[in-house]
């Protein structure tokens, strides 16, 4: 009996052992758990917070405007693409969006969208103090998982570089469309002039083939400058750079332009030191200075002079300068005088005839050589246009 009592105490004994080991070791468990969940939970916020910073720096980085709104109108988010757009520094949080962007149209926009799930392709024109700003916007209505509306989407894209490119293409269609129509028209009315009769008289047939010819070598002048803007434009030109005398290719080009100075009563001066020596091709060099000169003999005052000078900036570069004596340029003139086609005085410029395209050539052709192009001029005081070069 007394044995029976002492199994059954250490029986108990083994089990209330068993039972606190039993336990402990789902305390312990329990612990882990706990532990592991946390781990868990400060893992996943982390990942979130990263996935956070990824998505706004993303946001941050696009190159299109970004815009979330509530369903009252009121921003959520707006990267710094939209705050340089409509001029606000993101991200503008709890402002309306019509105090944000300061458009009404853009207002409208989010509005539509309590009716409409998307808005694609919409464009807005914003006026600013410089020039226009073109913008194309896509809307997306937002919605939670039962339909009803939770905002909306703005991605705003800057269609101003195109609207720029398309206009610049435009208006050299019509420039080029304009300088071939007027050769061609001429060429025209000589040839209808001699078939109907002009080529029996041998005077009028000399001056009618003298029109043409003339002409005939404009539009080859308009289409060769064309082809070398296409060359220049597409970066394929090809510079055969050696060390070039400046003094010496002025000098060669003074003497082929000594005829045509001469029938204005122009003196070309050369003052470029024979020293100076530039990295250049030879070829391209002596098309930027015979433009150049031209240019000056053209609008230069009659009687006048053109005077060719140069120095060292630095051990690196040269400064070519052609000063002419004419009626100058005015300020608005100088701020387009490279573009192609652009003339200040159209009658006169037509009158000392040209492509138009000679000082748009000068800027690609030296910034094909790594430098730079310029002009000073003042009402009455003459032109100034300056380039430089790297020196040998």
């Amino acid at each position: 009996m007394m044995f029976t009592s002492v199994f059954l105490l250490l029986l108990a004994a083994i089990f209330a052992v068993a039972w606190w080991l039993e336990r402990g070791r789902n305390e312990r468990l329990e612990t882990e758990r706990v532990g592991q969940l946390a781990e868990q939970r400060i893992q996943r916020e982390h990942e979130l917070r990263e996935q956070a910073q990824r998505t706004a720096a993303l946001f941050e980085r696009m190159i299109e405007g970004l815009i979330v709104v509530d369903a009252a109108g009121r921003i959520r988010l707006a990267n710094r693409a939209a705050g340089e757009l409509f001029n606000f520094t993101p991200p503008a949080t709890g402002r309306t969006i019509l105090e944000t962007t300061r458009h009404h149209e853009v207002a409208a926009l989010v509005t539509r969208l309590e009716n409409e799930p998307e808005i694609l392709g919409h464009e807005l024109r914003l006026e600013t103090l410089e020039s226009p700003k073109f913008l194309q916007v896509n809307a997306l209505a937002l919605r939670d998982g039962e339909g009803v509306r939770d905002g909306a989407i703005l991605v705003l894209h800057d269609l101003t570089r195109l609207r720029q490119l398309e206009a610049v293409r435009q208006e050299f269609v019509a420039n080029v469309s304009h300088e071939l129509r007027t050769p061609l028209s001429l060429i025209k009315s000589a040839a209808e002039t001699l078939i109907d009769g002009g080529k029996d008289e041998p005077e009028s047939l000399t001056r009618f083939l003298q029109i043409i010819d003339k002409h005939a070598n404009r539009l080859t002048l308009l289409i060769d400058d064309l082809l070398m803007l296409s060359t220049l434009d597409s970066g394929n030109i090809r510079l055969a750079l050696q060390s070039v005398s400046l003094g010496g290719a002025v000098q060669e080009v003074a003497d082929d332009l000594r005829g045509r100075a001469h029938a204005r009563g122009v003196t070309i001066k050369n003052k470029v030191e024979p020293a100076l020596i530039v990295q250049a091709d030879p070829d391209r060099l002596r098309q930027v200075i015979s433009n150049l000169i031209d240019n000056a003999i053209k609008y230069g005052r009659i009687e006048g002079a053109v005077v060719i000078s140069a120095l060292s900036l630095d051990s690196r570069r040269i400064e070519v300068s052609v000063q002419d004596d004419g009626p100058g340029i005015p300020a608005e003139a100088c701020a387009r005088i490279f573009e192609r086609f652009f003339r200040g005085d159209k009658a006169r410029s037509r009158e000392q005839g040209g492509t138009g395209l000679g000082l748009a050539i000068v800027k690609h052709v030296v910034q094909a050589h790594g430098g730079e192009v310029r002009v000073e001029s003042a009402p009455g005081a003459g032109a100034r246009f300056s380039f430089t070069l790297p020196a040998a």
